[in-house]
């Protein structure tokens, strides 16, 4: 049987237990800085790099806006100057059977930004929201 990669375009986002329908999902990045330090009385004439703080991304998430259904308004309008509501977000990437095959866990998220679609008379396209999403680690869970 021959071992193909993933199409992209097959996955899911749940929060809460609920699954939630989305047609982009960008920002599932984390990066680690390096530190550079030097002993003062290393024989070596150059820095040493080891594993600093870790740096994440903030996610967007779009999908088509829907009539009556403001979950991200409601949820932004939580945030208020130290309080705010935080929710673990998984979003995985999904086989041919729909079973999770790689899966992101975004601790602790929150909505920064809610940006409704641009609106166009002449248009034809289908009316996309974006929600943009802080959080406090993204895990790979497989």
């Amino acid at each position: 049987m021959a071992n193909y990669p993933l199409p992209k375009f097959h996955f899911q986002v749940q929060w809460g237990g609920e699954r939630v329908g989305f047609t982009e999902v960008t920002g599932l990045d984390k990066q680690v800085e390096a530190i550079e330090y030097r002993e003062g009385s290393s024989p070596e004439y150059s820095k040493i790099k080891m594993p600093g703080m870790h740096k994440y991304s903030n996610i967007t998430l779009k999908r088509g806006s829907m009539g009556g259904d403001s979950d991200f308004y409601k949820w932004i309008n939580t945030t208020s100057l130290n309080t705010v509501e935080r929710r673990d977000i998984i979003i995985s990437l999904l086989n041919e059977t729909h079973s999770p095959v790689v899966s992101w866990k975004a601790r602790n998220a929150f909505a920064v930004k809610v940006q409704a679609s641009d609106l166009k008379a002449d248009g034809n396209e289908v009316a996309i929201e974006t929600l943009e999403l802080a959080h406090e680690g993204l895990d790979i869970l497989s």
